[in-house]
C-alpha cells in the first residue's frame, strides 16, 4: 500500500529522507516497545519472587492461637476433699482356739470398754490346764519331801552320821525340785491366761462395725492367715481426717488452725474441726502437705469413711487468675506456660492452684495483660518468633 503523505514524488532526493526518517521513527518505536514488554516482565519476575519469599518467611514463622488469663474471684478459703476416719479402729481377734458358744453384740452396737463381746469354749485348755495342776501338786509334794531330806541330811552330817557327798546329793535335789515347781507354776499360769481368752472383752469404748463369726465357728488364736478377725471396733467420739494440701496452701495448715467441714447429706450445715499437725515435710511426687483434722463427733451425726470437703482459711487474700489447662507446659524444670511478648514467645513459670478440669488456678507468674499461648508445641522454646492468629468469631 503507497501512502500518500503528500509529498511531490517527482523530487527523489526529497522521498527518500522522508522514508528514512519513518524508518528510525518506526524502529525506535519497536525498541521502545520492546524494552517496554521485557522491563514489565522483569517488574512482574521481580514481584512474584518477593512475594515468594514474603509468603515462605511468613510460613516460617510459628502461628498461635492465644488467650488472656482470666482473672479469678480473690481466694480466701480453700477447698480441699477429705474422708472421715474413726479416730482408733480395730480389729478384735481371738488369743485362744476353740468354738464359738456364744456373741453378745452385733453390729452397730455401741459398747464399753470391758465389755464381754463374746465367749469361746476351749476343752482342750481346760484339760491341760487340770493336767498342769496336777503336775504342779506332784511336783510340790516331792519339794516337800526333798526339802524334809535335806534338813535331816544336813543335820545328820553335823554328828557324822552321813557323808558329806550325801548331803550334798540331797541339798541339790531340793534345788531341783524347787525348780521344778517353778516351771510347773508358770505353766499354770500359761494355761489360766489362756482360758481367760475365752471370753472376749471390748478393748475401748466404741461401735461394732463388723461381725465375722458365729456360734460354733472353729477359732484359732491369732491374727495371721488362716485367722480373721470375730468383730471390728471403731471409736467414732472423734473422729481424724487427712488432708492432702497444695504446697502453694501449705501456710493454712498450720496446727491450731479451725477448718469448716461439709458433707453433702448435710445440706446447709457447717462442722468445726481443728488441725492438729501435718507432716512438716512436701510429698515430692504430689507437692502436697499431708495434714490431720480431728473432729469432736459425740452424737455420733458423723460417720467413719464419709466424703467430706474441707474448708480452710488462708492467712491473707490470694489474687489469681485461671488459664485453660491446654496452656500447660509440663518441663523438667517445673510447670509453664509461654507467653507473647514483642512478637516472641517467652516461657513463664508458674504456681498453680485449684484444678478446675478444663481450666486451672493460677496464683502466681501472670497477669491479667499476658497473652497466653493455647496448645503450645512441645518442643517451643523462649524466644522464637510466632504470629498470632486472628481471634475466631464465636
Amino acid at each position: 500500500m503507497l501512502i500518500d503523505i503528500g509529498v511531490d514524488n517527482t523530487n527523489p532526493p526529497q522521498v527518500s529522507r522522508l522514508r528514512r526518517v519513518l524508518m528510525v521513527v518506526l524502529a525506535t518505536a519497536l525498541a521502545f516497545a520492546l524494552g517496554w514488554e521485557i522491563y514489565q516482565g522483569i517488574r512482574t519476575r521481580v514481584r512474584a519472587e518477593s512475594r515468594l519469599e514474603q509468603t515462605t518467611d511468613q510460613a516460617a514463622v510459628l502461628a498461635v492461637d492465644v488467650a488472656p488469663p482470666q482473672r479469678a474471684a480473690p481466694t480466701q478459703e480453700v477447698v480441699l476433699p477429705g474422708s472421715t476416719q474413726a479416730f482408733i479402729d480395730s480389729p478384735i481377734y481371738a488369743r485362744t482356739n476353740g468354738y464359738l458358744s456364744h456373741w453378745n453384740v452385733d453390729i452397730g452396737a455401741r459398747v464399753r470398754k470391758g465389755d464381754l463381746l463374746a465367749e469361746i469354749e476351749t476343752p482342750e485348755i481346760d484339760q491341760q490346764l487340770q493336767q498342769s495342776r496336777a503336775d504342779l501338786d506332784t511336783a510340790t509334794a516331792n519339794r516337800d519331801l526333798a526339802e524334809t531330806t535335806a534338813n535331816r541330811w544336813q543335820f545328820l552330817q553335823q554328828s557324822g552320821s552321813v557323808s558329806k557327798q550325801e548331803t550334798d546329793q540331797a541339798v541339790s535335789n531340793l534345788r531341783a525340785q524347787k525348780a521344778t515347781v517353778e516351771s510347773n507354776n508358770a505353766n499354770v499360769h500359761r494355761l489360766e491366761d489362756l482360758q481367760s481368752f475365752e471370753k472376749v472383752y471390748a478393748p475401748f469404748d466404741g461401735v461394732i462395725t463388723a461381725r465375722n463369726t458365729d456360734i460354733g465357728d472353729l477359732i484359732n488364736a491369732g491374727s495371721g492367715t488362716p485367722t480373721r478377725e470375730l468383730f471390728h471396733l471403731a471409736a467414732i467420739d472423734k473422729l481424724r481426717l487427712y488432708v492432702a494440701v497444695p504446697e502453694v496452701y501449705s501456710r493454712a495448715a498450720q496446727p491450731g488452725a479451725k477448718a469448716s467441714l461439709t458433707l453433702a447429706e448435710f445440706p446447709g450445715q457447717t462442722f468445726t474441726g481443728t488441725l492438729v499437725r501435718n507432716a512438716n515435710a512436701i510429698d515430692v511426687a504430689s507437692r502436697t502437705l499431708l495434714t490431720e483434722v480431728d473432729v469432736e463427733n459425740p452424737t455420733g451425726r458423723l460417720l467413719p469413711g464419709a466424703y467430706v470437703s474441707v474448708h480452710l482459711k488462708l492467712p491473707q487474700v490470694v489474687r489469681s487468675v485461671t488459664v485453660p489447662a491446654n496452656a500447660l507446659l509440663f518441663r523438667s524444670e517445673g510447670l509453664r506456660v509461654a507467653v507473647v511478648r514483642n512478637g516472641k514467645t517467652v516461657l513463664v513459670p508458674i504456681a498453680i492452684g485449684r484444678d478446675f478440669g478444663s481450666s486451672v488456678e493460677v496464683v502466681s507468674g501472670l497477669s491479667p495483660s499476658e497473652a497466653v499461648v493455647l496448645n503450645p508445641p512441645d518442643s517451643l522454646i523462649s524466644g522464637v518468633p510466632v504470629r498470632v492468629n486472628s481471634p475466631k468469631a464465636p
